[in-house]
């Protein structure tokens, strides 16, 4: 047994430094091994850097690229750990880490998804989103959004009246972004604010006030991870009829659409509130009533009028490395603050619309999805997309975006053209560039 004890205790070396604070050793040991190697509890070196307030650590993992988005058994990334943790300058780091590594995992896949469009056929194409919500009220206010769609070459323009939706937050404009695989990277994505006639540069290093920005909204929400889990789901046929029962079988715009049902589709959500004051949790809830009754004031992005303070930090942790490595896996010794946690789990009857006569692939519509995910919602298309559909295309889906909000998207118009007007994909001469927007 001791040997066993004594085996895993030298299994994760780049843990055990951060664990005992050996910077010196560390150092010399991170290019031998692994920086992303997960221990018993699913965490990387970076998850116990962040979560014992190892800052010499932390500093020199994201200087080896330590990636910032993975997740350990309890669901949490080193950013959700850090933003618990309470220190602005390690949360800061994360996040310029998290967008440096979100632009060069783009720029990875950019020659396949630029060679791909240039092999589709040019078209429009319209995407209507309505939303919804069980919470009596809530509907009522919750948008709706068409979303028009343009493909020509290697360009692709995406006009939507929904900047953003998240956490029960939205922000309504006049956007439009513009990707153009035949610029150079710096240029190819462009954000257009068409009522202001402004433009923003996408996917370039972001200023050091729109990170301080967002760190401040960090610090002052929620820490929540929501996710579909789709082991137990099973697929059938939706059914018509009070006595003669048959297939339910309907046209969707131009389109003849077979339906189905999708049973056992559960959205898991885990909130974590630790680090947030009284006055947060007070400020917060009066935002869910104003919701609630009705009032959309105060749903964009709320930014501080001064910069939020680090947190004090929680009390040492007492526990040795040879406690903390020889603990059942999901039962991680609490190394930070003491958790304000809560789990929720919703089972979602969704349904969906395939139609065998509509002219793109599924595989094409990611690669379009792939170009407009800035939108976190489209991100949710795309994640129900790749789960394992009956035949055809997905003319219609009802997909839940939030615990609390189901979308249902209708592709309601799709047209090859070979008539689309090239100026789509400029930015307008008279747009003048704001990279603080």
């Amino acid at each position: 047994m001791a040997m066993a004890e004594n085996s895993e205790s030298e299994k994760y070396p780049l843990h055990k430094c951060i664990f005992q604070g050996d910077v010196k050793t560390l150092s010399s040991l991170i290019r031998t091994y692994n920086i992303a190697e997960k221990d018993r509890q699913g965490n990387t070196p970076l998850h116990l850097a962040v979560m014992l307030g190892r800052k010499e650590s932390v500093q020199l993992l994201l200087a080896h690229d330590a990636p910032v988005q993975v997740k350990n058994l309890a669901g949490w990334s080193p950013l959700a750990e850090a933003i618990s943790y309470g220190d602005r300058q390690t949360i800061s780091l994360l996040v310029r880490k998290f967008k440096q590594q979100a632009r060069e995992q783009m720029e990875e896949s950019r020659p396949n998804l630029v060679a791909t469009l240039r092999q589709m056929g040019d078209f429009y194409m319209e995407l209507k989103w309505d939303f919804q919500s069980w919470v009596p009220l809530v509907s009522r206010v919750l948008p709706s959004d068409v979303c028009k769609i343009h493909k020509s070459g290697a360009s692709i323009r995406t006009d939507t009246t929904l900047v953003d939706f998240n956490d029960m937050r939205w922000e309504r404009g006049d956007i439009s972004f513009i990707f153009n695989g035949d610029q150079k990277p710096s240029k190819s994505l462009a954000v257009l604010d068409n009522k202001a006639k402004r433009y923003k540069r996408v996917g370039y290093e972001e200023t050091e006030l729109e990170i301080q920005d967002e760190v401040d909204i960090l610090m002052s929400s929620d820490i929540m991870v929501a996710q579909m889990s789709t082991k137990g789901i099973t697929l059938s046929k939706t059914q018509t009829g009070w006595i003669f029962r048959e297939d339910k079988r309907e046209m969707v715009g131009p389109f003849h659409a077979d339906f189905y049902q999708i049973n056992g589709m559960v959205l898991e959500s885990k909130i974590r509130r630790e680090h947030l004051s009284e006055e947060d949790l007070q400020k917060n809830k009066a935002i869910m009533e104003s919701l609630t009754k009705g009032s959309s004031q105060g749903f964009t992005n709320r930014k501080s009028q001064a910069r939020r303070a680090s947190l004090n930090p929680p009390p040492e942790s007492n526990i040795t490395w040879e406690e903390y490595i020889m603990a059942p896996p999901g039962h991680c010794p609490l190394l930070g603050r003491n958790l304000v946690y809560k789990e929720s789990s919703k089972s979602f009857k969704a349904t969906v619309a395939m139609s065998p006569d509509f002219p793109l692939t599924v595989d094409m519509l990611l690669n379009v999805l792939e170009v407009i995910t800035p939108f976190k919602h489209f991100r949710k298309l795309r994640e129900f997309v790749l789960m394992k559909l009956p035949p055809g295309f997905p003319v219609k889906i009802d997909i839940p975006i939030l615990p609390t909000v189901t979308a249902k998207i209708t592709f309601q118009e799709f047209a090859f053209r070979n008539d689309i007007d090239p100026k789509l994909f400029q930015i307008p001469p008279d747009y003048l560039e704001d990279p603080m927007r």
